[in-house]
């Protein structure tokens, strides 16, 4: 049976901001990516409705696609404190996400530095129990074959950052392009978590923003289209039996 290695594992707290490294993250079955789009920051009135949450298009929030200043704040979220700490033009800024106050903080500071992106009020939202502000319907958690990054890098003639592509999941292991074949394919952990890998990831032009300088240099959906006749990289998957994921563990795919 094939394994694949789990280089790194990534949460993103509020939609659109920075990235977040850890080591090792306990999934429940049928549940997202722990810690992951607990937040989104509203461009605007969406129709969002906490006590009956439903999808919403990722135009009506703030985001990476459109919103590429984004990638310039830094930005780290404390679980214990619900804060999320800034940092943005040199200056320091504390945000406790579960007070009016502490969203305040968050809108004040979108206002100041994404003047023209607002289409109305920015308000930042809180995920219910059991929803997150994903770009899919369906993701719950994200997978990203390094492989696939790599080859991107020769198509373009560049670095990309994997960053670049916000997975949940970075793994080694694959040849370029072979996650895109592994619909319905359950990939088992050591803890005995597993994941059934469920629908293709289209890119949008999120992925043509460096995810450090905050520079639109790329153009990586009309590369992956030119290239290859679609616009997908990466996979996602649905936690089918809960469990822990750690770097550098295996990853067996069991069917």
């Amino acid at each position: 049976m094939a394994t694949l290695t789990i280089h790194a594992l990534y949460r993103y707290p509020v939609k659109g901001f920075s990235p977040e490294r850890v080591a090792r993250a306990e999934l429940e079955t049928s549940g997202y990516f722990p810690g992951d789009r607990l937040y989104a920051v509203e461009n605007g009135d969406s129709g969002f409705s906490a006590s009956v949450p439903r999808h919403q298009p990722k135009t009506k929030y703030l985001m990476l696609m459109r919103d590429e200043a984004l990638a310039r704040l830094r930005t780290r979220y404390d679980d214990t404190t619900t804060t999320l700490h800034i940092e943005a033009e040199g200056a320091s800024y504390a945000a406790k996400l579960d007070t009016p106050e502490g969203r305040a903080v968050l809108e004040d500071l979108m206002r100041r530095l994404l003047p023209e992106s607002l289409r109305g009020e920015p308000r930042v939202l809180e995920a219910p129990p059991r929803y997150r502000f994903t770009d899919s319907k369906i993701g719950f958690v994200s997978l990203i074959n390094l492989a696939s990054v790599r080859a991107i890098e020769d198509f373009v003639g560049a670095p990309v950052d994997p960053l670049r592509f916000r997975g949940n999941l970075l793994v080694e292991g694959l040849e370029p392009w072979a996650e895109l074949a592994m619909t319905g394919a359950v990939l088992e952990a050591p803890s005995g978590l597993r994941l059934r890998l469920t629908q293709r990831t289209q890119r949008c032009a999120a992925t043509n923003v460096d995810p450090v300088s905050g520079v639109r240099d790329l153009d990586i959906p009309w590369t992956l289209d030119a290239r290859l006749g679609h616009r997908d990289c990466g996979i996602y998957a649905e936690v089918i039996a809960g469990g822990a994921l750690g770097e550098g563990e295996g990853l067996r795919v069991v069917g």
